[in-house]
């Protein structure tokens, strides 16, 4: 299999909805990207409060006659294993990013790298012995000696999966499930044939 640069003339013919304004969509990837790393964030953080711990609730010493400030508990914030005072507490930090921001952002990063010429074509992309070594060699002779590559198809093979399922610098993406992130995240982007119609779909 042989691979060839995708440019903006190619990816037009290919029906996909290229951005050429240099202005126009950027502020869309920055709010899909934000909001896709806030929504990996667990917000598990937890703190208890004085209400919370396990104290026992018994007053330390006397009220008056110690010469110390009044006490009625040992869980406040100022004893050791007290409660913790404006502590972190479970939160979510999802963000809500509508459809078409979602969709302008995908076109808009898709573009630029078109644009830079990190996208490439292959007629497809199979490994049909399912070893990691075949799979290795096939994506280098795609894309070159490059440190991070994204391999999109219409569908893969289980024998393609295994193959590079343990290649942690190489990611094959469904053309329906490829997103924002990963198109800015690879250095090379290989596009099968098969592709390139669900693409257009995704970016008109």
């Amino acid at each position: 299999m042989a691979a060839k640069t995708l440019d903006i003339a190619g990816a037009k013919s290919a029906k996909i909805g290229v951005i050429e304004d240099d202005a126009r969509g950027r502020q869309a990837v920055h709010d899909v990207v934000v909001a896709m790393h806030a929504n990996r964030r667990t917000g598990s953080a937890n703190t208890k409060t004085r209400g919370e711990v396990a104290a026992t609730g018994k007053k330390p010493f006397r009220q008056k006659g110690t010469g110390r400030a009044r006490q009625g508990g040992n869980a406040p914030n100022i004893h050791r294993g007290g409660g913790v005072a404006f502590g972190p507490r479970p939160r979510d930090y999802s963000k809500k990013v509508n459809r078409a921001t979602k969709r302008l952002a995908f076109a808009k990063a898709l573009s630029e790298r078109i644009a830079g010429g990190d996208v490439l074509t292959t007629d497809g992309f199979e490994i049909s012995d399912g070893k990691t070594k075949s799979f290795v060699s096939e994506v280098a002779s795609l894309a070159g000696d490059v440190k991070r590559t994204l391999v999109i198809g219409k569908d893969f093979s289980e024998e393609t999966k295994r193959a590079g399922r343990n290649v942690q610098s190489i990611l094959l993406m469904s053309a329906h499930e490829v997103n924002t992130e990963q198109l800015l995240h690879y250095t090379k982007i290989v596009v099968a044939e098969d592709a390139l119609e669900i693409l257009a779909a995704r970016t008109a």
